[in-house]
């Protein structure tokens, strides 16, 4: 098994997933509590660097504490490297956009600086990733994804980014894909 990969994100209630209507097979769609929109994705640092992002996470809320943020969602994007081979279908933010774009800037750097020393070089789009494809999934099987997301409206759903917590894998991935370690909150 690979190494785990470790990130920091802003919890939010999943139990909308639920109601999603079903998804192609070649699909898995995202646990309810798995749901979280991404502040900074440290990839396979291990446990003592995921730790000293945290101690810098508790630094930078000392000296700047942050508010939390009430969320509604948007359009379902395909994410990743092209529209072809995407690698997430994500609810792009309607309502709360600029203050999560805002908190992403003041913290991001500051963590996987802590854990990993590189900066990010991704853009900031603030997301909530709703549904996966399978490997081996075809151009058929990723056309029928965007489909799917063409029709979703999310409008209605709404939330409040109000912790920021520390994920990695779950142990047990075939339920749930990620686990909180840590969390703080905002405000």
């Amino acid at each position: 098994m690979p190494r785990a990969n470790w990130f920091f994100g802003f919890p939010v209630d999943g139990a909308f997933v639920l109601q999603l209507p079903e998804l192609p097979r070649s699909f898995r769609r995202f646990h309810a509590e798995d749901v979280h929109l991404t502040l900074a994705f440290l990839g396979g640092c291990g446990e003592e660097a995921a730790q000293r992002a945290l101690v810098a996470l508790d630094g930078a809320l000392a000296t700047s504490p942050i508010k939390g943020v009430d969320i509604s969602l948007g359009d379902v994007v395909p994410m990743g490297a092209s529209r072809r081979r995407y690698s997430a279908l994500s609810a792009l933010l309607e309502r709360g956009r600029a203050e999560a774009t805002a908190h992403i800037v003041a913290l991001r750097d500051v963590l996987t600086a802590a854990a990993t020393g590189p900066r990010e070089l991704r853009p900031i789009k603030p997301h909530i990733t709703l549904a996966r494809p399978r490997g081996g999934a075809s151009s058929a099987d990723l056309s029928a994804g965007l489909t799917w997301a063409s029709v979703l409206d999310l409008r209605a759903v709404h939330a409040r980014l109000d912790r920021v917590a520390l994920y990695t894998w779950s142990e047990s991935r075939r339920e749930r894909l990620f686990q909180i370690v840590d969390e703080r909150r905002l405000g």
